[in-house]
């Protein structure tokens, strides 16, 4: 039998923006940095693994429907980080909710300047 190994990585979504330019301002903002790979694709990190790719790429259906899950070690202390911020004074179609009890974990919810809706949480 073949010996196991971690063949993966990272994983990387592909996400869209209609607005490029403040799509990038706003993902910059709340704390990823980004390696431009052509005028139309970025890469925004953290590290090698937690970062996905941003598109000047706009198709509505796609960008109504795209959720991300990031998980945060504390939930109450990173969603104070991003009230701080004030992302949605500085972007207009930017929304923050309140922190939601599952039976899983908690979970509050983010949508980006472009309609991407970010679950951010931690299980229990």
């Amino acid at each position: 039998m073949m010996e196991k190994k971690q063949l993966f990585k990272s994983i990387r979504p592909f996400i869209g923006a209609n607005n490029f330019e403040e799509s990038r301002r706003f993902y910059k903002d709340l704390g990823f940095s980004e390696v431009v790979l052509s005028e139309t694709l970025s890469v925004f990190k953290v590290d090698e693994k937690l970062s996905f790719y941003l598109q000047k790429a706009y198709v509505k259906d796609w960008v109504d429907n795209t959720m991300l899950f990031l998980e945060v070690k504390n939930v109450e202390e990173y969603l104070e980080i991003l009230k701080f911020k004030n992302l949605s004074e500085k972007f207009e179609k930017v929304k923050l909710s309140e922190i939601v009890n599952n039976d899983w974990g908690k979970e509050f919810f983010l949508h980006d300047p472009s309609g991407i809706l970010w679950h951010i949480g931690c299980f229990y």
